[in-house]
């Protein structure tokens, strides 16, 4: 299991990710995104396994203060966007090779072990 959890310090979801995997001991690498992106291979590898719209994270404040609340966004938008700036990723993104979830999400975490 080749486990990374993209996410921020501050955010809970993030935490409860990184909780998870160290409960069971299995050994993950974490990325602050307020340090580093994803690359645009790593971006498309989880758009592969998650829809765009559902990576872009609508309900925070910072998605609000660009004022992209009622800017029309198709997914070559939502792409540069996120490539731009991380910080409008839903967090946690945790990827196992190809397979990702976005989200706290520990029924499908299971499966992978």
């Amino acid at each position: 299991m080749n486990i990374q959890i993209f996410g921020t310090h501050k955010c809970a979801e993030t935490r409860k990710a990184q909780r998870f995997f160290k409960e069971r001991g299995v050994r993950f690498q974490f990325v602050d995104l307020t340090e580093k992106s994803l690359s645009k291979g790593e971006l498309r590898s989880v758009a592969a396994r998650v829809p765009l719209e559902q990576l872009l994270d609508r309900s925070s404040p910072r998605f609000i203060t660009k004022g992209l609340t009622h800017a029309w966004l198709d997914a070559g938008k939502i792409e540069t966007l996120l490539l731009e700036d991380p910080l409008l990723l839903r967090t946690p993104v945790v990827r196992n090779g190809k397979e990702a979830t976005v989200g706290h999400c520990p029924d499908i975490w299971k499966i992978w072990q």
